[in-house]
């Protein structure tokens, strides 16, 4: 009788893997906590490894360079910024165009505020990959607007996409502006923009 070969992953296979798993982890998590606390210049791989207990050269083990780095952190992001925004614009009351703004500003407002080390990248460091990163997150998000606006009558049945689409390319800029007026995000510059934001919205008003 031919005995089955065993599907069970090797334990020293998998302590390793478990062990790379734990420090891609904190490799990611000193990086983040060295941008919130001292900033993008200072979010070296040296002072990552150094951060994280990690020899420099076993960091390019894990990531090839800073940017794959950064374009992690801001992927580890992703999904929960995603839940923010669907909970804004799907699980409150709108009923105006300018509680759809508010739909768009309020939640990365909120998560920028509690996620420096994120903001940091976002405006600091903005290489070609995150820059891609930002706009699709923007277009998905633009899109679920747009549909939004028109299924609600908000907004004219005609409005072409890319109107949402300019008013996130106008609120990245926004936040820009709010955040180097203030680590917390300036709200007078906030609160202008959602005037801003809303008057545009207006001349698509069915």
């Amino acid at each position: 009788m031919i005995e089955s070969a065993s599907t069970s992953v090797p334990p020293v296979r998998t302590a390793v893997q478990r062990r790379g798993i734990e420090r891609t982890q904190a490799i990611l998590d000193s990086a983040e906590a060295i941008l919130a606390e001292h900033g993008y210049a200072a979010a070296t791989l040296k002072a990552i490894g150094e951060h994280a207990g990690i020899p420099t050269a076993s960091l390019y083990h894990y990531f090839a360079d800073r940017g794959q780095v950064e374009a992690e952190l801001v992927r580890r992001h992703i999904p929960a910024i995603d839940e923010r925004f669907a909970a804004s614009l799907y699980e409150k009351q709108i009923t105006s165009l300018r509680d759809g703004v508010d739909a768009m500003i309020d939640p990365l407002l909120a998560y920028f505020r509690e996620n420096p080390g994120l903001l940091q990248l976002w405006f600091a460091g903005r290489s070609g990959t995150l820059t891609e990163l930002g706009g699709l997150f923007d277009e998905s998000w633009a899109e679920r607007l747009w549909h939004f606006l028109i299924e609600h009558k908000l907004i004219s049945a005609t409005t072409p996409l890319f109107a949402v689409q300019l008013m996130f390319e106008v609120g990245d800029r926004l936040f820009d502006v709010a955040f180097r007026r203030s680590p917390k995000g300036d709200d007078t510059t906030i609160d202008e923009g959602r005037r801003m934001l809303t008057a545009y919205l207006t001349t698509y008003v069915p």
